[in-house]
Parts: structure tokens; sequence; C-alpha cells
């Protein structure tokens, strides 16, 4: 990934640069020591002075608030600028300077609009931190009485809280009353600036020890870059939170958000004051010493999907790659690629107003879709649909172009969406709910919810759905919460069924599912660990281990990241930014292949030449969901699991058709369809006893009473359970009923026997 940078040719400030914004994704706003704001035109290269200052104001800072953040004709509402002499400036559409503020004792250092608009903060000289309203009166004094300068502050996402210097430090500052700040050392110099990403959530500060720092939103280190030769004097984040940007003396770096480079630029400007992004995170610009505005496009951004890659390679270029054939197709456009995806044999390009969908194997006739807002955050893509991710909406398509729903809930924000937050299955959205983020929120295609939202313990930072399965009934969904801790979850249920979340794995920093089986890969502590079969957490725990396979990640570095899993391929990036192909074992996909077409017998003899465990234990669980008892029983047998298979002869001595399946789905972990099989098949004593044997007492009382029959069976059993625990019953219904029935141990047991007698009898 690389910045062109350029200069405007014809027109330049006649002093330092020290204030830029942008007024939309094709015009720059900045202002300088020379007193005037000037806007560019990036299309026609013209310029034009908006309005000149008063000869006393020298501007320090310089934030621009819009209400329609990303759209094509954008403009900005009303501009803040703060300035040397104490004071900040609101300034109209016109160019007027509709009001002036005495702010503070000293040069205001720092000024920015709140993401919602409703008010400002400012910073200055005398240490102080003020909060005013949208139309400049003064609601709180944020932080006083410091005595150190405040030379860089930030809001956090949601407006409760800011980010400030303090000298050396850097301090969080809820707005709420006697709540604790966070406040801890970050550099050895003075912190001259200072960045909050509100997607991400992470922080980027620099100063005068020449280094930038990356920190989560607890002040624990991610980054520190290595000693630069000048002092590190602006910094901005790309809206999208993937990407930053660092200047200083001669000198501009694009930076990935774990704060490796992707590129260093020595253009001759002087010290770069100010640097800020356009809306769609492709262009930056950024103010200089030496009187000019920089212009940067980036260039170079790469995806990739089995045998292509996709580059650009100029503002309106893109080149397909086959590395197979060696051939290439250049993609020109109309107008600006402002976001690339490559997934499921699918190209997707994004520019300023369309979406083209490109086939792999065709990409002469893409199909085009008209965009309903000019930026696109992200895109996300699954075998059968696409999601576009904009500023105020996220939309639905199939990969011929056409609208399949546009999905909404409460607290959706896009604007702010975290792309580890959201993510697209085969049937299926998930995302994480960003008013709580303990809920996460489960929709179909069409726009629908899918039995409410799953509701976890602690905050949710990473979600993802499988891209496998046969039906809907086999898609997971996993999801890392802030402890670490990897959680696996069934999205759709069987008839009355709740969901089921079972923890799969701890210190997880990164896991992705592959693109076509539902394996997962997880980077967990200091290992490289797969998990072959998720599913068994809910069949069988103990054979969890059997089904993972664990490699030493040592060689990747320290903290590295999954970034892709395809095929028999996962794609690793390591902390400095290379990205290294770790294989695994061809033969565990040639046995998910097998199961999904019920080909027992390719997939015995596959294990017999292989002598895998793990393989052996994937297919005792999955010949058991499919309820075929000989494969079944031959694996288990594989791994000297002899319980299993004493129960599966025992189910083999059962006459009745229903009665082993039923038997066999118990087996699986899935009681809920063992007992509708057994209901379905009039077997009402037999779907008691199931309930009974799994201790679900009540679901075997409310069958009882439903049909009426066996009511005092379920008594008798419950009271000789309580006995044996040694405690008095505390259900009511149980209570309730046992006043009302009289049990005769001998007659109950009778009938029992009855029942089962009459069974052998039927069949």
């Amino acid at each position: 990934m690389l910045l062109k940078i350029e200069f405007p040719r014809y027109a330049e400030h006649s002093d330092i640069v020290s204030c830029v914004a942008w007024n939309n994704t094709e015009e720059v706003l900045s202002c300088g020591d020379d007193h005037l704001l000037m806007k560019w035109n990036l299309i026609t290269g013209d310029s034009q002075k908006v309005c000149e200052l008063p000869n006393e104001v020298f501007p320090l800072d310089f934030h621009s608030f819009s209400r329609n953040i990303g759209g094509r004709k954008q403009t900005q509402e009303q501009l803040l600028i703060t300035s040397s002499d104490g004071r900040f400036h609101l300034i109209g559409k016109s160019g007027r300077i509709e009001k002036s503020v005495d702010a503070h004792k000293g040069a205001v250092l720092v000024g920015q609009w709140s993401p919602d608009g409703s008010s400002l903060l400012t910073g200055g000289e005398d240490g102080n931190l003020k909060i005013w309203s949208r139309s400049g009166m003064l609601r709180s004094l944020a932080v006083q009485g410091t005595g150190v300068p405040v030379y860089s502050a930030f809001w956090g996402s949601d407006s409760t809280q800011v980010l400030y210097t303090q000298g050396k430090h850097l301090v969080i500052k809820p707005l709420t009353p006697n709540s604790k700040s966070n406040r801890w050392k970050a550099h050895d110099g003075l912190i001259l600036k200072v960045a909050w990403d509100h997607v991400n959530g992470r922080i980027i500060s620099g100063g005068e020890d020449c280094r930038y720092k990356v920190w989560d939103m607890y002040g624990t280190p991610i980054f520190s870059s290595l000693l630069h030769e000048h002092s590190i004097t602006s910094l901005a984040w790309s809206p999208s939170g993937d990407l930053f940007a660092v200047g200083s003396f001669n000198t501009i770096r694009l930076c990935d958000k774990s704060g490796w480079s992707h590129c260093l630029e020595k253009p001759a400007t002087g010290s770069l004051y100010c640097i800020a992004w356009s809306t769609d995170g492709t262009q930056l610009a950024a103010g200089c010493a030496n009187h000019k505005l920089l212009l940067a496009h980036i260039i170079g951004r790469k995806v990739e999907w089995g045998q292509f890659e996709g580059l650009t390679t100029g503002r309106k270029t893109v080149v397909v790659h086959d590395v197979l054939s060696d051939g290439s197709d250049a993609l020109e456009f109309s107008e600006r690629v402002i976001h690339l995806a490559l997934a499921f044999k699918h190209l997707v390009v994004v520019t300023t107003t369309q979406a083209y969908i490109y086939s792999t194997s065709n990409f002469n006739t893409p199909i085009i879709i008209d965009l309903r807002e000019g930026s696109v955050s992200n895109v996300l893509l699954s075998d059968k649909h696409l999601v576009l991710v904009e500023r105020t909406s996220l939309s639905v398509y199939n990969f011929e172009g056409r609208l399949l729903s546009s999905p909404r809930w409460a607290s959706l924000n896009t604007s702010t969406l975290n792309p580890c937050h959201i993510t697209l299955g085969p049937d299926t959205i998930a995302a994480r709910d960003q008013a709580d983020e303990r809920l996460i929120q489960v929709l179909d295609i069409s726009g629908k919810d899918i039995g409410g939202p799953i509701q976890h313990n602690c905050g949710v930072m990473e979600v993802g759905i499988s891209q496998g399965g046969k039906t809907s009934i086999d898609i997971l969904l996993a999801f890392v919460d802030k402890t670490r801790d990897l959680f696996i979850s069934t999205v759709y249920t069987r008839s009355t069924a709740s969901r089921r979340i079972e923890k799969l794995g701890s210190i997880v920093q990164s896991f992705k599912w592959n693109s076509a089986l539902n394996i997962i890969a997880a980077m967990q502590d200091s290992s490289l660990i797969l998990w072959y079969l998720p599913y068994i957490l809910f069949v069988d725990k103990r054979m969890t281990k059997k089904t993972a396979v664990i490699k030493d990640a040592s060689e990747f570095g320290h903290r590295p990241r999954l970034i892709s899993f395809v095929d028999n391929y996962i794609g690793i990036q390591r902390s400095d930014g290379a990205i290294i192909n770790s294989g695994i074992s061809p033969y565990i996909g040639l046995l998910h292949g097998y199961a999904s077409t019920n080909a027992w017998k390719e997939a015995l003899r596959l294990c017999r030449m292989v002598q895998d465990e793990a393989l052996w234990s994937c297919l005792a669980i999955m010949a058991t969901q499919a309820k075929d008892i000989e494969t079944a029983e031959t694996a288990y047998a594989a791994i000297n699991f002899y319980d299993k298979v004493l129960y599966i002869q025992h189910i083999k001595q059962n006459p009745i058709k229903a009665v082993r399946m039923a038997e066999m789905s118990l087996l699986g972990g899935n009681i809920q369809e063992a007992e509708m099989i057994l209901l379905q098949n009039g077997m009402i004593f037999r779907a008691i006893m199931s309930n009974i044997n799994t201790h679900n007492w009540e679901r075997a009382l409310e069958i009882a009473v439903r049909h009426k029959t066996h009511i005092d069976t379920v008594l008798y059993y419950r009271e000789k359970f309580m006995e044996r625990l040694e405690k008095p019953e505390t259900n009511e219904k149980f209570k309730e009923l046992r006043a009302n029935v009289d049990i005769i141990a001998d007659q109950v047991e009778k009938k029992v026997a009855k029942e089962y007698e009459m069974e052998k009898e039927k069949s």
C-alpha cells in the first residue's frame, strides 16, 4: 500500500499551513498564519478564498462538522477554528465568522466537535479543558488547575468521555460526575498529538520523544515505533479505523491499525502540522510548514482469494491477476475506487456512486449497483450474498445485483460499526449490539430477527459465522469476549429448543472460519489451534481435544493475527505486516465432503488409511449426527470409547426404528430432536421416559399432563430422585400434583414394565 503525493500547482498560502479539513470528498479547506481560509477543488485543481480572518487570529486547530456524513454532496455546516489569542471562532457556510468566544488564558491549542455535533471541547495553554454548547455557551469545566497545557484532545465515540494529553501522560476523563479518570504515562517526552478511533477504540499518540504508540481504550500498549529523526507533529485515523497516518519533519507515514508501517514518504515540506482524512478513507490532506497543502491518495490496496488477487494501481484502476494462468485483467472505472473485496469467486469494486460485481470467471461484464449514499465503509461477502455497509444503512444484495433487504435494529449506527463486530454467513447476518456490547443481534437475509439476540455475560469483541453445513441448523456463531475466551453458539434452533452456547478456548487473539467447511482456526496464546468439528461441544465435551490440532506459533512472532482461511491454507499476518501461509491436512476436508454426501464407506476407508485419532473422532460425531449406526460404532471403537460402543450395541438390539433414531439423537446430544421423533410416532411413554432419564423433569411433566397419561410415573421417579439427593421438593408444580395424585410404587413399576412389553409386541 502506497501514498501517491501531489501538491496544488497554481496557488499556495503565503505562510505556514497549520490546519486542514475536508469539505466533501472532492474539496479541502485549509487555513494558516496568512489568515486566509482557502477551499481547494481536487477535480478541477482550482482554489478560492472562503474568507480572511482578522489579523490577530493565528489558527491553531480546525475542525468541521456535517450531519450528512459521507454523502456525495456533503458540505460542512459549521467550522470551528481555535487561535493563539485565547478564543475560538464559529464560521458558517458562507465563510462569515458567526461568533467568537473568549475561552482560555493563553492560546487555545485544541478544538473539536463532538461526534453528534451537539457540543464542542476546547483545551488551552492554561491547562483547562472546557465543554461548550453548539452555540458557544460554556457547559462545563471538564479539567482545570493542572497547570500543564493541553496540546491535544479527542472525544470518545459516544460523547461521554474525552481523551487529552497531560505532559508525558494520557488521560481518559468520563464526563459523568464522580467518575474516575484513567491516567497513564505514555511517552518519555511531551505528547504533542493524540487521536482516538471511534470504530476499533484504539488510541495513537506521538510527541517529542520521536515515537508514535498505539494503545487500546484501557491504556494497554499495543505498539511502539522505532525512534524517528524528529518529533511527531500530527496523527490521524482513517474513518474505517484500519489505517492511520503519522506526520513529522519532511516525513509522512501510512500505518496499519496494529502499528506497522505500510509506506514511508519523505516530501520536502518541513513539519506536517495537521493531517485530515476524507470520509471515504482513500485520500488525506496535510498542512505543511513550507506554505503548501499536501494531498495524497492511497494506491496499492490488495485483496486475495484462492488463485486471484486484486490490486488498485491508480485512483480509477484495478488490476486482477490469476496466479495459475499468469493472466491479468485491468479494470478501468470512471470514478475513484474507494473499496475492494474479493471472496467466494466474486470481486466487488466500490466507487463513489456505484458498486461493480464481477465473477472470477468473467471480468468483462459486471453487475452494476447504484449506491444509496456516497461512502461505503465495509463490504461483506458470503457464498450467495453480499452486504454493503454505508454510512447510515446496511444493504443486502445477491450477486445478480438485486436488493434483498435493508436490515435494521434499534442501536444500529453504521458510521461507527467495527468490521470485527459484524459477520455474514450463507443465510445469516450477526452483529454485536452497539448499545449493549453483551448482545449479538442475529437476523436472516430478509432482515427478520432469528429467535432474539444472543445474550452473553460480558462484552463481545469479535464475531464470526461459519460458512459450511448442509442445512441452516448446522450454522454456528463464534465470538470472543473481553476476557479473550472463544465461545460457540448455535444460530437456528429446532422447534422450541433454545440456543446453546459453550466455551471452546481461552486467550484467543483472533479466529477465522474456513471458507467452505465448519472448521475454525484460532491463534491461542502461543499456538495455532484448529478445531475440526466445533459442534462436538454440544455432543460430548470430552472429545473436543481429540478433534483439535495444535501447532507451535512461535515462528509467527509477537501478536500474529489470522486474516484468512481458504480451503487448506490459513493466512497469518505477523506483527511487522508480513503475511505467512500455513497449510492444514487435506484429509479433514475430504472427510467433511464424504459426510455431507453420506458416503460413509469412503469415509471409513479414508480414516483407516490415515489412522489419525482426530479424523476418527470427527467421523464418530458425524455418523452419530447422521444416525448411521454401523459407521458410528466402528469410529468409536477405533478411539477406544467403549461406553459409546456398548450403548450403540444396545440401540441396535431395539427392534423399533423410531426408538433407534431417537436413541441416536440422544447420543448426539439432540434431546429435543429425540423427543420430537418419539412424539411424532405416537410414543408418548418413551418421550416421557427420555426426559426423565435426562433429568428434564419439567418437560416430562408437561408432556404427561398434556396427554393425560403417566403423571404418576413422572412424580414417582422425581420422588426417588429427590430422595437420592436427600433434598426436599421445591418445585411448586410437583408439590401441587403430588398432593392430588396417589402414587403406589409397585403399580407404577408394573405399569412401566407393561409399557415396554407392549412396545416389543407391537414391533
